[in-house]
């Protein structure tokens, strides 16, 4: 039987099969394919050559220590104005409070992301990571985008090195992806013109790795952007990668405009999330790992994305934090247990194993 009807995937198909690279044009040919069938199986190969039937995902809790934030950015339905109704920024006591809850939970992350804040000083972010260290010290942080390292830099007048050493004396261990959203321009520009451009994020992930803590990254999807916005960002986070070598994952985040003043705009279906799950398995060739977020997929979408090249569901989340629940695709859900995760997973065909931040095999569950 023919592999497919899609030629243009069939002539694909055989330079995966040899383990070459595919071009800018081969990603653009693989988004526009409509056997998706084939597509996934070809995304399935690779991911199973990487992790055979392994697939992770951890106990942790995201905690937004702000929503205050200088920065507009259109797809964002989580920030407000330091004077708004609703805005907060959480005390260093609070923050332990939380991270006490998660480790009686089992979390073994804790991660950190939120606005940009202003009215906080430097200070405020060593003296938390030291803080939650000093109670928790086999916590793992994973804290702060690069995008809020680029605002540190600037604000506090500090190099970026210098900002990252502090933040790692003070016990950040790792950085989440998240503020990649989208490098081309104008593109870039159209939703998020306040944060630092694509090349910065770039360039300070590089200086993160170079620091020797880890990093994932995102692409933030189904929103204004074009598939060759999509390809770019993947061949872009490819030769960083090639040269700095410290991603560790690469988390597609499928575009909620409920609350956001792209609202009117529909979001990804479906068949867009699952091909884009496909492509970037396939483009981004040196990522070890690809995350389908249930959060913003949904169960089923994430559970079905597994055989589309994703190999971890992300985590527990307990309590997602506001920001969190301000994307969540199903009614604000932002919460699974530990065994449903491993339900979703084993019902899929695959083995569950429970990893932490940096991907060592906590509990290895029986399927």
């Amino acid at each position: 039987m023919q592999f497919s009807h899609d030629k243009n995937l069939s002539l694909i198909s055989e330079k995966i099969e040899a383990g070459e690279r595919l071009t800018f044009d081969e990603g653009i040919a693989l988004f526009k394919t409509d056997d998706l069938n084939a597509l996934g199986k070809l995304a399935d190969f690779v991911r199973r050559k990487k992790h055979g039937r392994t697939t992770y995902f951890n106990v942790n809790r995201h905690f937004n220590h702000t929503n205050i934030c200088v920065a507009d950015c259109k797809f964002c339905g989580f920030y407000k104005r330091a004077r708004e109704v609703g805005a907060y920024t959480h005390s260093i006591e609070e923050g332990i409070e939380i991270a006490k809850n998660a480790v009686a939970e089992g979390a073994t992350e804790l991660h950190i992301v939120g606005g940009l804040n202003t009215k906080l000083p430097f200070e405020y972010y060593t003296d938390l990571f030291s803080s939650l260290k000093r109670e928790f010290p086999k916590l793992h942080l994973k804290a702060l985008t690069m995008v809020e390292l680029d605002f540190f830099a600037r604000f506090y007048k500090m190099a970026d090195e210098e900002v990252i050493q502090h933040l790692k004396a003070a016990g950040m261990d790792s950085c989440p992806g998240g503020g990649a959203e989208i490098f081309a321009e104008p593109t870039r520009s159209r939703i998020c013109d306040h944060k630092c451009d694509g090349n910065r994020w770039l360039e300070l992930a590089g200086k993160v790795h170079t620091a020797g803590l880890k990093t994932n990254a995102t692409m933030l999807y189904g929103h204004i952007e074009s598939i060759e916005d999509r390809v770019d960002h993947f061949v872009k986070l490819r030769e960083q990668q090639d040269k700095s070598g410290g991603f560790q994952c690469f988390i597609p985040l499928a575009f909620y405009p409920n609350g956001t003043a792209l609202s009117s705009l529909p979001g990804p279906d479906a068949i867009d999330n699952l091909k884009t799950i496909a492509v970037s398995r396939l483009m981004i060739d040196n990522f070890d790992h690809i995350k389908a977020y249930w959060v913003m997929l949904g169960k089923h979408t994430a559970q079905t994305a597994l055989h589309f090249g994703a190999n971890d569901l992300d985590g527990t989340i307990t309590d997602g934090g506001e920001l969190t629940e301000s994307y969540a695709v199903e009614n604000g859900e932002v919460k699974m247990s530990k065994q449903e995760l491993i339900q979703m997973i084993e019902n899929a065909g695959f083995e569950a194993v429970e990893r932490d931040t940096v991907y060592n095999r906590v509990e290895k569950v029986a399927a």
